[in-house]
């Protein structure tokens, strides 16, 4: 065998073993649910350069990253033309620095950049889509130093969804970055039965709306309130876990809704274990919704490394209790009040089992005992004796449990 032969199999080997160790790193990620930002539920195309650096300065500066958030997400709109050999650039106008230098300064703050693209030839917002350049543009992505991609699902007309999630997916694979993959396909193919080894998570629903209880028709597709995306997550808590979950979309947290409306969204999204991107424009939050954001024994509970999203336990119409197994025997218990009034609620303990037959997980309260701490109110107590709550309209109880020694 002469020499450059050898050379060339060695240069074959080499790509092969580091292709290899990129995709078992694609792998190791999304263990538990990504934590960040994303612009498009307060700008949507009006983003820039500047206005993401104030971003990542703001997530480091008011307590967020310390709390777990480390995503700093452009969505749509950020894209310029491709040039003459097909590859994206960013538009010059709003990114004159492109998007290198953008990702450089992210990673300075010790945080990560994603971006965003789309299955199709166009994206929601008209740009240039990833159909028939996906190996390209996940190289270019790889090279400007990318973390996170989220791929939408606009203008896809007579193609196979599992087949270009799948195209996607092999594609950052290869490109020699490993890569959080964020499936956007809305759930209108039943994503949870096919993209487990495909993305990190999938969406499960249309877009959210920052509103309690509500759906608003824009033609061909409708957006979702805080309760009727969670009343769409029915069945689907057995195809989330580590590495693959249940994304019920950007979070609407200070984007309008009541204090009660915003501590409730986010518990649900945390207890669901879904994905906690928020959309609010971090810049002018009040403190309240830093707070709420904020709060690190909530985020707990959604960080569990079990990864077991809560199941819905009981429900006596306005008033539902999700309950969560969690790691070393703890369980998170949320009472939600869905009506418009306030509810009092007598929980006895005494008479609830908890049987899960996706989990494993078996309690029976009558026979084991915990002491519980509210998560937003600090209050302590047990499940020795009833529990008599007085839950606010539209409000959460959440209570972590602790098997008693």
């Amino acid at each position: 065998m002469n020499k450059k032969i050898s050379l060339l199999l060695a240069l074959c080997a080499s790509f092969l073993l580091g292709a290899q160790a990129h995709a078992q790193k694609f792998d190791e990620l999304g263990k538990t649910p990504q934590m960040g930002w994303n612009s498009w539920n307060t700008f949507a195309c009006e983003i820039n350069e500047q206005m993401i650096r104030d971003m990542a300065d703001t997530m480091v500066k008011t307590g967020m990253k310390d709390a777990g958030y480390n995503y700093i997400n452009i969505d749509d709109c950020w894209h310029g033309t491709r040039d003459k050999n097909g590859f994206i650039q960013a538009d010059k106008t709003h990114f004159p620095s492109g998007i290198k230098a953008l990702a450089d300064y992210v990673h300075s703050k010790g945080l990560k950049i994603g971006i965003y693209s789309d299955a199709g030839s166009k994206t929601c917002g008209g740009r240039p889509g990833s159909r028939g350049h996906e190996y390209q543009d996940a190289i270019t992505y790889a090279s400007w130093g990318i973390d996170y991609v989220k791929y939408d699902w606009c203008d896809t007309k007579d193609i196979n969804p599992k087949a270009a999630y799948t195209t996607m997916r092999d594609a950052i694979k290869s490109a020699g970055r490993p890569m959080l993959f964020s499936i956007c396909e809305w759930g209108d193919n039943k994503p949870w039965e096919w993209a487990t080894d495909i993305g990190h998570s999938w969406r499960t629903t249309g877009d959210i709306d920052p509103c309690w209880n509500c759906e608003h028709s824009h033609g061909s597709w409708s957006s979702w309130g805080v309760l009727r995306i969670l009343d769409k997550q029915e069945g689907l808590r057995k195809y989330a876990g580590p590495g693959h979950w249940n994304d019920m979309d950007m979070m609407e947290v200070g984007n309008g809704m009541s204090e009660a409306e915003d501590r409730s969204h986010f518990s649900l999204w945390a207890i669901m274990t879904s994905p906690l991107i928020t959309g609010n424009d971090l810049r002018s939050m009040s403190d309240t919704t830093r707070k709420i954001l904020t709060n690190k024994e909530m985020i707990a509970i959604n960080q569990d490394p079990l990864g077991i999203q809560a199941l819905k336990w009981i429900d006596d119409g306005d008033v539902e209790i999700f309950i969560k197994p969690m790691d070393k025997g703890d369980y998170a218990v949320l009472f939600l009040n869905r009506s418009d009034n306030e509810k009092t609620y007598v929980h006895d303990w005494a008479f609830n089992e908890m049987k899960d037959d996706i989990s494993k997980h078996q309690i029976d309260f009558s026979k084991e005992s915990f002491n519980f701490r509210n998560v937003w109110t600090g209050a302590t107590g047990d499940t020795k004796a009833k529990l008599n709550l007085s839950i606010p309209a539209h409000d959460v109880v959440v209570l972590r449990l602790t098997p008693k020694k």
